[in-house]
C-alpha cells in the first residue's frame, strides 16, 4: 500500500498558492511541491492529490490518501464527484482538475482519510510547510485554467 499525505495553501483566495505532498511506500518517502502565482486553496488541495497519484508509475496500487480538505475527501468518499461527472460538472468549480483527478483515481484502488489540519499530525504539518513554502517561492507557475476562467 502507498500512503499519501497532501495539503494545499493559498495566500489570499485567490492568490499565490502551493501544494505539498508526501508519498510513503515501505518507509521510503518522496516529497512533492509546486507554487502558483494565482489560484485558490481548493485547487491546491485537489492538485496535491492529483500530482501525488500521477507520480505513481504503475497502475493498480492500493492507495490511502490523508487530507485535511473536506472539499476533496467528501467529494470522493460521499461520491458527489461521480454525480458531478454525470452532469458534465455543470455549475461546479474546478472541472478541469476534477476530470484530471478521476482519470488518475481510476488507475488505482484509492481511499481517503480526513485528518484535522494544524493539529500536530506530522505528515500533514510537513505538507502544509511544503505548500506554504511553494506559495511563497520564486518562479511561480501559472494556473492557466484558473486565470483564464477568472479573466486574469
Amino acid at each position: 500500500m502507498i500512503r499519501i499525505f497532501t495539503d494545499g495553501a493559498a495566500k489570499g483566495n485567490p492568490g499565490r498558492g502551493g501544494y505539498g505532498a508526501i508519498l510513503d511506500f515501505k518507509g521510503k518517502r518522496k516529497e512533492l511541491s509546486e507554487g502558483f502565482r494565482k489560484t485558490t486553496n481548493n485547487r491546491m488541495e485537489l492538485l496535491a492529490v492529483i500530482k501525488a497519484l500521477e507520480s505513481i508509475k504503475k497502475p493498480g496500487w492500493e492507495v490511502l490518501i490523508f487530507s485535511d480538505s473536506k472539499y476533496v475527501v467528501d467529494a470522493v468518499e460521499k461520491k458527489w464527484v461521480f454525480g458531478w461527472e454525470k452532469k458534465g460538472f455543470k455549475g461546479k468549480k474546478n472541472p478541469d482538475l476534477w476530470k484530471r483527478f478521476l482519470e488518475v483515481y481510476r488507475q488505482h484502488q484509492v481511499k481517503f482519510q480526513w485528518v484535522k489540519g494544524h493539529a500536530g499530525h506530522p505528515e500533514n504539518e510537513r505538507c502544509d510547510q511544503l505548500a506554504v513554502e511553494a506559495a511563497e517561492g520564486f518562479d511561480l507557475k501559472i494556473d492557466a485554467v484558473f486565470e483564464q476562467s477568472e479573466g486574469g
